[in-house]
């Protein structure tokens, strides 16, 4: 409500007079109205009349408008639902936010005329003021702003020069006649199509980038295929080396403009932001607004919310939706048993998803672009509507409006490998100084074992399960191999992977619709992976242009289908400008397959550019976790150091690697976590409660003051505004101060009043309220003699409970450690091999259980979920009720317990579904009972087995044991003083001294 409304509502009708005309003589005649509005509100017949008399006393002239919220009456409920979204209301009572009925659509003239009746001069007054609104856009010319650099006024030639310079510093003095010439063509293509000045602004702030040492990225997606880029050093992808197409990126006959996505270092990513904003003018630069909309699940979780739904119903809706980016509720009814059997048995369910399915698709909030900054030749504000948010000035139109509107947009990325890969180098240049990714070997053969056995843990774009599984298959060889491996783990080309890997294993197995397809698809052994491939099999086969084939990919990729049908004619038969494939020797049926063929995945197939340049991250990454384990991992854990799931995951990673995570200790520890001798030493901003400034604070009082001789030393030589009780409390607890003199308990209950006394010893200094010994001895003296009041230190299991509490995992050991070598006799699946098992798969593994959630079931009866954790991470296990009520005293906080379960993988979360548990003790009697040690040696091994079986003597017990002889294929059973052995620690440390424990195992009987 206006004032002059609200005035009117409050029967303060000369108030509102008044009002009026002090508005009308602001705004000037013609230019301020008296607005009404009906849409059945008996407000609206109270202002109506209000204003009629205003209008009527001072001749300022009324206006009818139309508060239109919605198209049609029809969309009201689903306006009300959005409401109750927005709001966090229900249906059965919206509350603000919500309109009291279905007239706020958008009317039409007629349906206006019929409101106002009594209102004719209003209503013309709507129109005249409509006239007066006029907006023009202006589409198709582009509005590049001009590169600037002082003393330079010919751009072209200023950018020809740096090609022609970066040519001969790529490929030496005397460059490739190949390069020269694609380097001539580019540039020609580029000048004509007005494009130089985008490249300039492109490399100028890269070199910035580079120059002030921000990590920049090799390259991201078609730009990459570019030589003029390379050549300036905007890429550092051999387009040659990699057969990379320029015209992928920028073509004659390409309507939208290129678009270079640049990724940088996270943490440089502002800055760079803010040079450019320096650059071009803060009201030239703006970022771009961006609409986060509702998938299927969201929709219907948002809805049933809202309908006021059981969490369990709900949850089973969402299940039910199979998980796609681009999963529609009409889709999953189609795709989904499930669902379709919930839909109809249920009429809630029926009602969810209808109303559902009429929010889908729609803008839940705004948020601002990942990555879009427009930089334009005008003031942004003159071109496009403007907002402000918290961060930035943003643009009111998405990305792909700006676009045909003319306007640069620039993808700033901030790719967080890149940040890995810095801080890595930093730490190896301790032991290695001048060591640099940028000159690693380009095939290291060791690089490529570690990924042929599928230890890519860590290692940039090929850490999934399945693209692990891929790698395995694939055993690759060099970066040209990784690049088909990111390409091909796609939908769409991942159908082709079997052919893939038959055909590279046996060339016999290639094959080739058509002789001219070979010089194609030879290097993806007859699969079509690539995007590249697409244009050239339409250029070579039917004599497209490359400016053509690129349309046609698109349209291809986009699933255009009525542009596809014409293109396919012209593919066969030509038109004006090319031959088409018959002509050009190819049978009609086969071209029609292999149309058929490249429209099937061109809408999945990868732009090789974009790959080439995420395959030399993925080699870099793997190299430096290969050679620079220590250093590595050090810098991945401090990229996740505020992520707990990740970082338990690489923390998990490191374990398998056999590397150390080593406690946080306040004289040891960086901020991040930093390779150490003897491990990788846990950084202080991954203690809970520690800050960024007061950790950096601590380190240059460190570097100053030099080691920390206990907690007493630290706090008082730390600055007051650096130390606060909850920071100190963390530090103890995760034992930064183990090994300075007092235990943990001590300082837990001593630190409160340590604090206290040196504060107010550091304020009477302060205040000149010296004592009479100030002369005497030094601030730090004068608290020192705090004495440890005499407790014994906290139990082992406490200690280490503090450690997970305070860090997220366990650090000084593991509850798990003692059963640790026993667990390595039974080569039991980890948590880490469970969670990449398939959906059904049955598995037995040991586990701690660290949490207990309580369940009624909706016949009342009692369930639980536990969630279980072991060396390698966390799992969530569901006990069903009657398993509940056998085992319910085994189901304790703490306790190790051997769970066999059935994989359930649902929405991406792998969960464990209980069949048994044994606990520990059950679990050794069980070993005892049905299992025996098998040692497997080869006949010829009798040196060895007369060691072992000597070993065996010593550790004499009841523990079961056999040989297995691989040659003979027999069991041998040596007879023992105690019929056994006697598992213990160092029973199993002695063995793995004779024998690996991968030959070693306890197996259960036969029965």
């Amino acid at each position: 409500h206006s004032e002059i409304t609200k005035l009117l509502l409050r029967g303060q009708s000369i108030q509102a007079q008044e009002a009026a005309m002090e508005y009308a003589s602001v705004f000037g005649e013609g230019d301020f109205y008296l607005e009404i509005q009906n849409h059945g509100s008996p407000d609206e017949e109270l202002v109506m009349h209000g204003m009629s008399e205003i209008s009527a006393s001072t001749g300022i002239p009324m206006v009818v408008t139309n508060d239109a919220h919605y198209l049609t009456p029809k969309d009201a409920d689903t306006h009300k639902l959005l409401s109750c979204i927005r709001t966090g209301a229900v249906l059965s009572e919206p509350g603000r936010g919500t309109l009291p009925n279905d007239q706020y659509d958008l009317k039409s003239t007629v349906e206006m005329n019929e409101l106002f009746p009594e209102y004719p001069e209003a209503l013309r007054n709507s129109e005249e003021i409509a006239k007066r609104c006029n907006v023009q856009f202006t589409f198709g010319v582009l509005r590049l702003p001009k590169y600037r650099i002082s003393g330079i006024s010919d751009t072209e030639l200023y950018f020809r020069s740096l090609c022609e310079s970066g040519l001969r510093g790529r490929y030496g003095n005397e460059p490739p006649q190949e390069a020269a010439d694609r380097l001539a063509y580019e540039y020609d293509v580029i000048r004509r199509m007005g494009y130089i000045d985008y490249f300039l602004i492109v490399w100028d702030f890269v070199m910035y980038a580079k120059n002030s040492g921000i990590p920049v990225g090799p390259g991201r997606g078609s730009g990459a295929g570019s030589l003029c880029a390379y050549c300036i050093g905007i890429t550092d992808i051999d387009p040659l080396k990699n057969g990379l197409l320029f015209e992928r990126f920028l073509n004659p006959e390409r309507v939208s403009m290129p678009d270079f996505d640049i990724d940088f270092c996270i943490e440089g990513r502002q800055q760079v932001i803010d040079y450019v904003t320096k650059k071009y003018g803060a009201d030239h630069v703006a970022q771009i607004i961006a609409f986060d909309t509702m998938k299927a699940r969201a929709a219907v979780r948002d809805t049933a919310r809202c309908m006021e739904l059981p969490y369990a119903l709900r949850d089973s809706v969402c299940a039910a939706i199979p998980e796609d980016l681009n999963m529609t509720i009409e889709k999953a009814l189609e795709q989904s048993a499930e669902l379709r059997t919930l839909r109809d048995s249920d009429r809630q369910v029926r009602s969810l998803l209808e109303l559902a399915q009429q929010i889908e698709g729609m803008p839940r909030h705004t948020t601002i672009h990942a990555a879009g900054v427009v930089i334009s030749a005008e003031p942004v504000m003159q071109l496009v509507p403007l907002q402000r948010t918290e961060s930035a000035i943003v643009t009111q139109y998405t990305m792909g409006v700006l676009e045909q509107l003319g306007l640069l947009k620039m993808d700033f990325l901030g790719l967080r490998n890149l940040t890995v890969i810095r801080d890595a180098e930093r730490q190896i240049r301790r032991r290695q100084p001048g060591f640099s990714v940028q000159r690693i070997p380009e095939a290291d053969p060791g690089v490529f074992t570690m990924l042929s056995n599928g230890d890519s843990a860590g290692v940039f774009q090929l850490e999934s399960d399945g693209i692990r599984r891929v790698l395995m298959q694939m055993r690759p060889k060099d970066i040209s191999d990784l690049i088909a491996v990111i390409s091909l783990y796609r939908p769409g080309p991942m159908e082709s992977i079997p052919q893939y890997l038959a055909a590279r294993a046996d060339p016999g197995k290639v094959h080739y619709d058509h002789p001219l397809l070979e010089p194609i698809l030879k290097e993806t052994f007859g699969c079509i992976v690539y995007q590249e491939q697409v244009m050239e099999i339409c250029r070579t086969l039917a004599g497209y242009s490359y400016g053509r084939a690129d349309l046609v990919r698109r349209a291809m990729a986009k699933k255009k289908h009525d542009v596809m049908e014409k293109e396919r004619e012209v593919f066969l038969h030509g038109n004006d400008s090319c031959c088409g494939a018959v002509a050009n020797g190819v049978p009609e049926e086969t071209a029609n397959a292999i149309f058929d063929r490249m429209a099937a995945f061109a809408s999945y197939a990868f732009n090789k550019s974009h790959a080439a340049a995420y395959a030399r991250l993925a080699y870099e990454t793997a190299y430096l976790k290969c050679r620079w384990p220590y250093e590595y991992f050090a810098a991945l854990l401090t990229s996740v150091i505020s992520t707990t799931g990740k970082l338990k995951e690489y923390v998990g990673a490191c374990a398998s690697a056999g590397i150390r995570l080593l406690p946080p200790h306040i004289n040891r520890s960086e901020a991040g976590f930093s390779a150490a001798g003897e491990g990788i030493r846990f950084g202080l901003l991954g203690i809970r409660g520690v800050g960024k400034n007061m950790a950096e604070e601590w380190l240059s009082v460190r570097r100053d003051h030099g080691p920390f001789s206990d907690l007493q030393d630290f706090l008082e030589s730390c600055p007051e505004n650096s130390i606060n009780k909850r920071a100190v409390e963390s530090l103890i607890r995760a034992g930064a101060f183990d090994g300075l003199g007092w235990n943990r308990r001590q300082m837990v209950e001593q630190y409160e009043g340590m604090i206290t006394a040196i504060s107010a010893r550091k304020r009477s200094v302060v205040s000149g309220q010296l004592s009479l010994f100030a002369d005497l001895y030094p601030v730090s003296e004068q608290v020192s003699h705090m004495r440890a009041i005499p407790v014994p230190e906290y139990p082992e299991r406490i200690l280490l409970e503090m450690e997970k509490e305070y860090t997220g995992v366990y650090l000084s050991g593991h509850p798990l450690d003692r059963i640790r070598d026993g667990l390595n006799l039974l080569h039991l699946p980890e948590i880490a091999d469970a969670v990449r098992m398939k959906d059904g798969q049955k598995l037995r593994m040991f586990g701690l259980v660290t949490d207990i959630r309580t369940l009624t079931t909706k016949k009342g009866e009692k369930m639980c979920t536990l969630t279980v954790e072991d060396f390698t991470g966390t799992v969530e296990c569901v006990v069903f009720p009657k398993l509940y009520q056998e085992q319910q005293p085994l189901l304790k906080m703490w306790s190790v317990l051997c769970i066999s379960a059935t994989v359930s993988r649902k929405e991406n979360e792998t969960r464990l579904l209980c069949d048994s548990v044994l606990s520990e003790e059950q679990m050794h009697a069980y070993v005892q009972k049905r299992c025996v040690l098998c040692v497997k040696l080869d006949d010829a091994d009798t040196k060895l087995l007369e060691q072992i079986y000597n070993m065996f003597v010593r550790f004499s017990g009841t523990q079961p044991c056999c040989f297995w002889l691989n040659t003979s294929r027999r069991y041998l059973y040596p007879k023992l003083p105690g019929g056994g052995v006697m598992l213990s620690k160092e029973f199993v440390q002695q063995l793995q001294k004779l024998i690996p424990l991968s030959r070693c195992g306890l197996i259960e009987k036969k029965r």
